[in-house]
């Protein structure tokens, strides 16, 4: 079987494919496992698959795109699981490296992502890359087969479209397919693979590209491709860093590389913060899985925060040293930009504007995190030692005790600090208000942990002292709970709620997939009758493979 073209079929979709037409492309057009030298991209097609079938769409994607074609329609299914291609598409699949849990592994690449193509939105300003996920074999391959599972599909498709919804920097996922094929796979890397339902994910970005991209050529000491990579960059993603500081022939300067780089550094920032404040563990955070333009990127094995835990990590590889896990985030997305600066220092010519680079990093991720944690806590902003102290006892206090982290904090917005401080004097009445306060926090315990006497005690102690600070922001309960409300989420893509959706999918049942889907895209809204998707993890789900470790092929 092969790809069709349609050259009469655009589906509203304008494409215009700067990064092949800028950039130069593999020489070489074999579709296996090779090294590619001196080149972006290698052009190559997607392997059709059987029955294409679309089981979850996203029409504010589309609308992004400009795409009008009919969800239910045979041809926006076969587009979309690789079986055809419009006018306009020019498959590629990216060639960079990257240095993967702190070592450098060499070329990487798109091993089973194809670009379809750049596509123009209706403001004739926004670009957006089309790339299916899982499309088949590419010289970037290596031993895999370049497909994708139903269960590593579907996360990446409601993560992607959660994290947007949390307002979290993101790639987006336009579409879920089916394949109608078996793909083998050995979840655990412990010789019991097995035939698992094949599906493919159409993720969409302004940009794919990575700090791997860039690393690949200076690894090679091939400057040439770097620069040109670099200046594509800069002129087609950052033009504001680009007018009227050109040298003479039209080169790009080193004060324009080192402003760049800083840039990235600054929106890496604000991206790690957004990722703490709603319990974001990316699991695999290898410099060809940090994204150029400061998204997520590469949902694989990531996983919510259930209870609060700095140690947590999704991922089984990781599970011995724990590189990736949550509160090590801040320190690696940090170490990650200073490989990008070393692979740029070609074009930066001196190491300064590399620490100039991680010191706006350094400061852009102080101040965020300090109004991320303000806002979490109802406040305007940290005022000084002592409100950052009562940060530091709370995530104590959270760990102490097996505490949901989501949970605490819309349980926290609940409490009523004016009542908790009018009841200081000891009598009924300050017991039945500390009681009221516990209550409001008692859903976000795992087991009985709320009820032993030492956590009760700590708790309340903390309460006291925050309950003054609170106050003294001369604002209604009400209104510092809508203010908290409005940052911290109710509504995660936890990943028993994503575990229960595939089960379901691959029993023929598409209703909780879509249920969840819909949940998910008003994280902070509560929904009548969908409590069940606010709910503490399951005890069932403790240490069920996909519930509590993924490894990379998850």
């Amino acid at each position: 079987m092969s790809v069709s073209t349609s050259e009469s079929e655009g589906h509203g979709l304008r494409f215009d494919n700067s990064f092949v037409a800028a950039l130069p492309g593999d020489a070489d057009a074999a579709i296996f496992p090779r090294t590619v030298n001196r080149a972006c991209y290698s052009r190559v097609r997607p392997t059709p698959v059987k029955e294409p079938r679309l089981i979850a769409y996203a029409p504010d994607v589309a609308a992004l795109l400009g795409l009008t074609a009919d969800a239910q329609s045979p041809a926006l299914a076969a587009a979309l699981a690789g079986n055809a291609l419009w006018r306009g598409m020019e498959p590629y699949a990216a060639c960079y490296g990257g240095h993967q849990f702190g070592h450098w592994a060499g070329q990487l690449g798109d091993g089973r992502a194809i670009t379809l193509g750049e596509v123009v939105g209706p403001d004739g300003r926004a670009r957006w890359d089309l790339q299916l996920k899982g499309a088949g074999r590419t010289p970037y391959s290596r031993t895999a087969d370049g497909r994708a599972v139903l269960r590593s599909s579907l996360r990446e498709f409601v993560a992607s479209e959660a994290m947007h919804a949390l307002g979290v920097p993101t790639t987006r996922a336009l579409s879920l397919a089916l394949t109608g094929d078996l793909v083998i796979r050995d979840m655990f890397y412990d010789g019991n693979a097995q035939a698992e339902p094949g599906a493919i994910v159409c993720r969409v970005a302004p940009s794919f590209l990575r700090f791997g991209n860039f690393e690949i050529f200076a690894a090679r000491d091939d400057h040439e491709t770097l620069r040109r990579l670099a200046d594509y960059t800069l002129r087609t993603h950052f033009p504001h860093l680009v007018p009227g500081k050109v040298l003479p022939g039209g080169e790009l300067g080193p004060e324009i590389y080192g402003a760049w780089l800083a840039e990235v550094a600054r929106a890496t920032a604000r991206l790690v913060v957004g990722w703490m404040r709603v319990g974001f563990t990316h699991g695999v955070m290898n410099t060809d899985n940090m994204s150029i333009m400061g998204l997520t990127i590469d949902y694989g094995p990531f996983g919510f925060l259930d209870a609060f835990d700095p140690a947590f990590t999704p991922n089984t590889t990781d599970a011995e040293r724990r590189r990736y896990r949550f509160g090590q985030q801040p320190q690696v997305a940090r170490w990650n930009l200073l490989k990008l600066g070393e692979a740029l220092l070609p074009l930066l010519g001196q190491a300064a504007l590399v620490g100039d680079a991680l010191t706006a990093y350094a400061d852009t991720f102080t101040e965020e995190q300090g109004r991320m944690l303000a806002g979490k806590l109802g406040f305007t902003e940290l005022r000084d030692e002592e409100d950052g102290a009562l940060c530091d006892d709370l995530f104590a206090l959270l760990q102490s005790a097996e505490t949901d982290y989501t949970l605490f904090f819309r349980g926290l917005a609940k409490v009523s600090c004016e009542a908790l401080l009018a009841a200081q004097d000891p009598g009924e009445q300050k017991a039945a208000q500390e009681e009221q306060a516990l209550a409001a926090l008692r859903p976000a315990y795992y087991g009985a942990a709320a009820s032993e006497p030492q956590v009760r005690a700590a708790t309340l102690a903390w309460l006291t002292r925050y309950a003054k600070r609170a106050v003294s922001e001369g604002v209604s309960d009400r209104v510092r709970g809508q203010r908290m409300n409005a940052v911290n989420p109710l509504y995660l893509c936890r990943n028993y709620l994503a575990q229960e959706a595939i089960d379901a999918v691959e029993a023929g049942d598409l209703t909780l997939l879509h249920t969840l889907v819909d949940t998910l895209r008003h994280p902070y809204d509560e929904q009548e009758g969908r409590a069940r998707f606010a709910a503490p993890r399951p005890d069932w789900a403790r240490h069920r493979a996909g519930c509590s470790m993924l490894s990379c092929s998850s």
